[in-house]
């Protein structure tokens, strides 16, 4: 029997490693949540991505362990609820989702938005770092965070984020965050990989560099995360989408292509260094 492809690592803070392509899990839930984990695990995915705000840390925890997968060989990150800011409720929240997930610890915990209007992050990020040094998980970082806000992180406690999860596909290619975040040793993570709405997959470029090597057009996106050296994590509850999504190790984009489909950026992303608020509550993702 061929074994299952696995995705290739990236060292985050304190040599903890971290596969760079991981199953995401939002918005499924339930059933629905818990096949998906299960199966992706069963197919070679060693990362699974979740977060309270998801209400599916139970599903997926299931999911891993119907899997039969080693605990120690699956890569695990959630992620604090927006309303949990704060040094001691983020705590709380850390026993909680670990509780939900049915673990003892966690590979990768994440404060899943800034909310700078509350003025709290810096209290939970200290959390974190408590966290940290207690072993109970491995390595720390944020979500949607702009250098702004990291800035502020590392003025006040000296600890930088192992790694900062941004929404990032070809349409929204954020060059600046990412030149940022190597030059302060930060991984990138994209959520939303293959774009907020599905005709990004109608580009005539990536059709076309998919008749070329044989993928789809979602392969050659993804394909495009990993040649930028990006961790990425694509949600799909489709079995044969799960395996499609990590068969994508077996050819390279050339840097003109990769130039070519960073290209289709559309520059209509908010600057990465405002510190305003989002307009309403923010996404779930």
């Amino acid at each position: 029997m061929t074994p299952p492809v696995t995705a290739p690592t990236v060292a985050l803070a304190d040599d903890v490693l971290m596969p760079r392509l991981g199953l995401g899990t939002w918005p499924m839930t339930g059933a629905c949540a818990e096949t998906a984990v299960r199966q992706a695990l069963t197919h070679g995915y060693r990362s699974i991505d979740t977060a309270a705000a998801y209400g599916n840390e139970d599903a997926v925890g299931r999911g891993i362990a119907a899997s039969g997968v080693d605990r120690r060989s699956v890569f695990v990150t959630t992620k604090l609820a927006n309303t949990e800011h704060g040094f001691a409720p983020t705590l709380r929240a850390f026993d909680r989702s670990l509780d939900s997930l049915g673990l003892e610890y966690l590979d990768l915990y994440l404060i899943h938005w800034p909310m700078p209007w509350l003025d709290r992050y810096v209290d939970s990020w200290n959390a974190l770092i408590r966290l940290r040094d207690e072993s109970r998980v491995r390595a720390i970082g944020v979500s949607n965070f702009t250098p702004v806000h990291i800035e502020r992180l590392i003025a006040e406690t000296g600890v930088t984020p192992a790694l900062n999860q941004i929404e990032l596909n070809p349409r929204t290619n954020r060059l600046d965050a990412r030149t940022y975040h190597q030059r302060k040793g930060i991984v990138t993570e994209s959520w939303g990989p293959l774009g907020p709405r599905t005709d990004l997959l109608d580009e005539p470029t990536l059709i076309e560099l998919a008749a070329k090597y044989g993928k789809t057009p979602g392969q050659i996106v993804l394909r495009w995360h990993m040649d930028l050296g990006l961790v990425t994590t694509p949600k799909s509850a489709n079995s044969q989408r799960i395996s499609a999504n990590l068969n994508i190790f077996d050819f390279n984009l050339t840097a003109s292509e990769v130039g070519r489909i960073s290209a289709l950026d559309t520059g209509a992303h908010p600057p990465v260094n405002s510190d305003a608020p989002l307009s309403g509550p923010p996404p779930t993702d």
